[in-house]
């Protein structure tokens, strides 16, 4: 993790409002990048944003901007500049240059959160071999940075001879967590194998939407679960049993905006669960104002799963945080996040998608719970008898949802 044992550091944000982005979609963003630097342990100060069609080759922003930032970096003491996009290794040297103080991009952040939240082994290995492959191309810039820590006659900065030795190590360690991860694959599928015809449920969703909340509550187990992102790294598995109809259900790690990809290399194995699910309950923050973003993000990343045709369950949760203002029946201005209501988000087309059912429910203080058992019920049901055809019998008297 970033946090030390002293002062807490403290961190700007920068992004980039790009085209056909409005700014408070821009400010969600930044609002995510900062949630992100908290989970870091980290506190940000405070955030720049400019507007660009593309980043700026050589600082990602504008030379004009960049002197504002440094400015501000050199009055207010700041450890660490934080970028809401991946820097190329050209763009860390040049940053760095420019603003004297460590840099990170989105992407080593979120790698940085993996890396302290990772309990298991597998876990550990998983974003270790993804923090490798991210930082192989960045060496050389690492070294100018060594080179101006320590200075001084006899110290010049190594030659290429090093860094070429520093990258064949790395290059070595990267095979060997290959086939560590290789072999830790085979014996996931085994247990997944191993686990008979059951009909497996996964939960799906963005980071911190309440999948491990709704999976305790589910389940009746006791897994760890915290108003920070990316709390849920392992997938755990438990039986859940609704009526008299068993089943496996699979707590997955959240998905996020631009999720690195090495990291999604790494999580390959993790990520099984949720390709060789038979159904997916996707959950959504429906009390965060981005939400529609969230359920884009995780639809995209279940294409890249090739996971996006099977049959799901779109759960609203946290409807014990929706907050609005109702609009007078006299207002004529626009619909907007704000001012609509959750009985007018019950009659959008997203809660009455005709591919596969919706629930709204709070997970936290238990409202619809119910609903969902029934609807997880029939669901699972209409696989289960597929799989089972003389068991038919179960299903004709089935005992009240509540037992289960």
């Amino acid at each position: 993790m970033i946090e030390t044992g002293r002062k807490k550091e403290t961190a700007i944000l920068i992004g980039i409002n790009y085209p056909g982005q409005d700014d408070r979609e821009t400010e969600d963003y930044i609002d995510e990048l900062s949630f992100l630097t908290e989970t870091a342990g980290v506190t940000p100060v405070r955030r720049f944003i400019q507007k660009l069609d593309i980043p700026n080759p050589r600082t990602f922003v504008g030379s004009g901007k960049i002197l504002e930032i440094a400015k501000y970096v050199g009055e207010k003491n700041v450890d660490i500049a934080i970028f809401d996009d991946e820097l190329s290794p050209s763009q860390l040297r040049n940053i760095e240059k420019e603003l004297g103080c460590r840099i990170l991009d989105r992407t080593n952040l979120i790698l940085d959160i993996f890396a302290g939240r990772a309990r298991t082994s597998h876990a550990r290995t998983q974003v270790e071999l993804a923090q490798y492959q991210y930082l192989l191309p960045r060496l050389a810039g690492m070294w100018t940075h060594l080179e101006r820590q320590r200075g001084g006659i006899g110290l010049r900065g190594p030659g290429e001879t090093e860094i070429e030795t520093d990258r064949r190590i790395i290059r070595d360690k990267i095979a060997i967590l290959k086939e560590q991860l290789k072999k830790i694959d085979v014996q996931m599928a085994t247990q997944r194998k191993n686990r008979g015809k059951m009909v497996r449920v996964a939960l799906v969703g963005y980071t911190n939407v309440g999948k491990s909340t709704l999976m305790n509550l589910l389940s009746k187990s006791d897994l760890f679960a915290e108003n920070k992102l990316f709390a849920t790294l392992d997938t755990t598995t438990r039986k859940v049993v609704i009526g008299n109809l068993p089943f496996l259900m699979s707590d997955t790690v959240g998905f996020i905006r631009k999720l690195p990809h090495d990291l999604v290399k790494s999580f390959k194995s993790t990520l099984d669960e949720v390709r060789e699910s038979d159904i997916l309950v996707h959950i959504v923050d429906v009390s965060h104002t981005g939400f529609e973003e969230q359920v884009r993000v995780v639809n995209e990343t279940l294409v890249d799963l090739k996971s996006a045709n099977k049959p799901s369950i779109l759960v609203f949760n946290k409807i014990d945080g929706f907050s609005h203002t109702e609009k007078d029946e006299y207002d004529l201005t626009p619909a907007e996040r704000e001012n609509v209501s959750l009985d007018d988000l019950k009659k959008t087309w997203m809660a009455n998608d005709k591919h596969h059912p919706t629930v709204f429910i709070s997970a936290k203080t238990r409202e619809n719970i119910e609903e969902l058992k029934k609807i997880l019920y029939e669901e699972v049901k209409r696989i289960h008898i597929t799989r089972y055809p003389y068991n038919n019998f179960l299903f004709e008297n089935p005992p009240t949802l509540k037992e289960g």
